[in-house]
């Protein structure tokens, strides 16, 4: 049996953004509370994604958004993380920029301990993206775009996508939208 590179590699991707995953669902939390929301796009789901992506372009005229959108086209999947918007109710604390917990979500703000974490856990996927030299990419876009989607709990407000791909040069680095994942 010959398994070709193309194959092989958008396997070995897939294997990498499994385990992105958990090294994300597995890093510390802020009073142990996990507000984290994970998942892996592939197929039809990471397509929609670019389109929604191409769709904010439209709207907003932010190039950035086309160009990623073209990134996550030629990525072999993306990694979504997100934090659901759950106070962990800590007297005290202020880091939000309110009071407390209660004005905060009066104001309808975020608690800074939800993002925070949510930080924490990209940072070690993508530690796990470059362990396995794998390229990846931490897209604002792409999480905005994941927004529109329907798989999110509606208390998210703060997500990232992490678009992944193997070839000989990473897509993400010049940001080349002519750029392919494997010939």
């Amino acid at each position: 049996m010959i398994e070709k590179r193309k194959e092989t590699t958008e396997k070995a991707v897939l294997r990498v953004a499994e385990q992105m995953l958990t090294a994300a669902v597995t890093a510390p939390k802020a009073h142990g509370a996990d507000h984290l929301e994970a998942f892996i796009l592939t197929g039809e789901d990471k397509d929609r994604l670019a389109d929604h992506m191409r769709e904010i372009y439209r709207e907003t005229g932010a190039d950035f958004f086309n160009r990623d959108a073209g990134n996550v086209d030629n990525s072999v999947c993306v990694l979504i993380l997100a934090a659901r918007n759950e106070p962990i109710l800590l007297e005290h604390c202020g880091y939000c920029g309110f009071r407390d917990c209660a004005e905060m979500a009066a104001a309808g703000g975020n608690c800074a301990f939800n993002v925070t974490d949510l930080g924490i856990a990209v940072g070690s996927a993508v530690s796990v993206a470059a362990d396995n030299r794998v390229d990846s990419r931490v897209m604002f876009s792409a999480g905005q775009a994941a927004l529109r989607m329907d798989f999110l709990a509606p208390s998210v407000r703060v997500c990232y996508g992490i678009p992944l791909s193997a070839g000989t040069k990473s897509i993400y680095f010049d940001r080349d939208p002519g750029a392919v994942l494997v010939e």
